[in-house]
């Protein structure tokens, strides 16, 4: 199997070209090769393919197996590999996920290679819970016990599921220990996305991310755009600000219609495995 490696600010796929490759179990693939120690090493999976609705559709695996509806991160670099590749010259395309379609912008850099992508990420969901079917009615925030503390979440849908909440200094915030009890409890039967955020100014917020499927990450793009939602529905950010992650930094952009988010696209190596 012939793949790319690839990372938007750190959150790292191996890419596959499913116009030319076939995999019959892209789940136990996504195991296989995310492994960082006997695998390729990476956050999950994503196949490129064709699409009836859109230009190209994406599907995404995460480290478990676990197939996610969408990922901001990974599907800049799906914006960035069908260009570079060669698979479209233009620098508007749509993308098919299992959240909807997507619009992404392009825009090339040196070398006539994609640099940095504007995604179009939908209208975010406060209180439609198609995600969290078991969120006790439907309150903003939900006040949840965790080991010894209290915490206010709020629920925010991008497409998948995610619970923010607001922590003094996420640099020392035990992100694992506390993550891992939220993503157990049973309101969230198919697990959420955790984000730990930290308020900086009207424009910038800090935030640290632990993953369903793949535990704390360097980065979530739709994480980045729940928690700037969150915040500024509450009237703490402005409806433009940036989301400080570990791997770097993402833009945030409310419009009339939805969150845009703008970030880096980069390419690591290409390689083959036998899987």
């Amino acid at each position: 199997m012939r793949f790319s490696k690839m990372h938007g600010i750190g959150n790292d796929y191996v890419y596959v070209n499913g116009f030319t490759e076939r995999m019959d179990d892209p789940a136990s693939v996504a195991v296989k090769i995310s492994d960082r120690h006997f695998g390729i090493g990476s956050d999950g999976l994503i196949l490129i393919l064709p699409s009836q609705t859109a230009d190209f559709r994406m599907r995404m695996f995460n480290a478990d197996g676990s197939e996610g509806k969408m990922c901001g991160n990974g599907i800049r670099c799906v914006g960035k590999y069908v260009y570079d590749m060669g698979l479209t010259d233009k620098t508007e395309v749509t993308v098919e996920t299992l959240a909807g379609i997507r619009k992404l912008v392009l825009y090339p850099g040196k070398d006539n290679k994609i640099e940095k992508v504007r995604v179009w990420m939908g209208v975010p969901r406060f209180s439609d819970w198609d995600d969290i079917p078991d969120l006790p009615e439907k309150r903003f925030p939900v006040t949840l016990a965790v080991h010894d503390r209290s915490f206010d979440f709020y629920c925010v849908s991008m497409g998948n599921p995610h619970a923010v909440t607001i922590v003094d200094d996420t640099d020392s915030f035990p992100v694992e220990y506390y993550g891992t009890e939220v993503q157990k409890n049973s309101i969230f039967p198919e697990s959420v996305n955790v984000e730990f955020v930290q308020l900086v100014s009207r424009t910038s917020i800090k935030m640290r991310v632990y993953e369903r499927g793949s535990g704390e990450t360097l980065a979530c793009g739709t994480g980045a755009c729940a928690s700037a939602a969150a915040l500024m529905r509450l009237g703490m950010i402005d409806r433009k600000a940036e989301v400080r992650l570990l791997g770097g930094t993402l833009e945030v952009d409310w419009q009339e219609d939805g969150l845009y988010m703008t970030g880096p696209a980069a390419h690591v190596f290409d390689g083959e495995i036998d899987i």
